[in-house]
């Protein structure tokens, strides 16, 4: 095993990706109960008390939910941005393991290199990560109003990727979300529409690309369906071929992904 990844959960209701090596474990976000966290972690290869870490990406419940039961449960570290701990919901309780990293500074989880990186999203100090291990690249990215030139030069060169494409536009704005939200979630601290994310991975592909999950997809502004033949359109183009494709689920567990270099 160089880099295994297997996402959880996906979707506005909770968010939840397990990445390992052969010696680490480490679940990025916690957006489900402890309870059902456990519950997932039992349809892969890890056991909850084999976690080595929680990476937290912003303090909203969809991502913090089950991060403070699951730590103190299993004894395993949170990591998170102090901006991120300075907002957590009191839901979460203490988190007596907690590590605080600084975007832009990476740092280790047994034989797992992070690199978190700032984004553009309406949270106290949000990020997405890099997650390296024996020369492979995840990228991990699921909340983003806009694909900065950061955010573009951190994803280059990754193996796999966890990316956003949470709305159709159309679907958002006749929908039924009132006009301030659907403002909120069409701006540059917002979420990324299908087209934003689909340019991004245009602008992202290299001949090592090799696998792509679609994340957080909204049930009310976004449809599979839509997600699933952009990714048909994308695979007409021959340069496309050797990379597979999911769609992220909020209530199943995706299949696992294995990365070499």
């Amino acid at each position: 095993m160089a880099l295994f990844f297997q996402v959880l959960a996906s979707g506005s209701k909770g968010n939840a990706t397990l990445v390992c090596s052969e010696r680490t474990r480490i679940l990025v976000d916690a957006g489900l109960s402890a309870r059902e966290l456990c519950a997932r972690l039992d349809r892969t290869p890890v056991k909850p008390n084999e976690l080595n870490g929680i990476i937290i990406s912003h303090e909203h419940q969809d991502h913090v939910r089950g991060c403070g039961t699951l730590s103190r449960r299993c004894g395993c570290p949170v990591y998170l941005s102090s901006g991120t701990l300075e907002n957590l919901p009191s839901q979460v309780g203490t988190l007596p393991h907690r590590q605080v990293f600084q975007s832009g500074n990476g740092f280790t989880i047994g034989d797992l290199s992070v690199h978190p990186f700032a984004i553009s999203h309406d949270a106290g100090e949000p990020a997405g990560f890099i997650i390296e291990h024996d020369g492979c690249r995840l990228g991990v990215c699921t909340d983003l109003g806009i694909a900065t030139e950061l955010v573009k030069a951190r994803l280059a060169g990754c193996h796999g990727l966890v990316l956003e494409a949470n709305h159709d536009m159309r679907l958002l704005i006749d929908g039924p979300y009132p006009w301030q939200l659907k403002q909120r979630i069409r701006s540059r601290h917002g979420h990324l529409s299908n087209e934003d994310s689909f340019a991004l991975l245009e602008h992202l592909h290299h001949v090592h690309l090799r696998a792509v999950v679609l994340a957080h997809l909204s049930e009310v502004n976004n449809n599979p369906r839509l997600v699933a033949q952009s990714i048909l359109d994308l695979q007409a183009s021959e340069r496309w071929c050797r990379v597979s494709f999911q769609i992220g689920q909020q209530n199943a567990v995706a299949d696992g992904i294995e990365l070499t270099g």
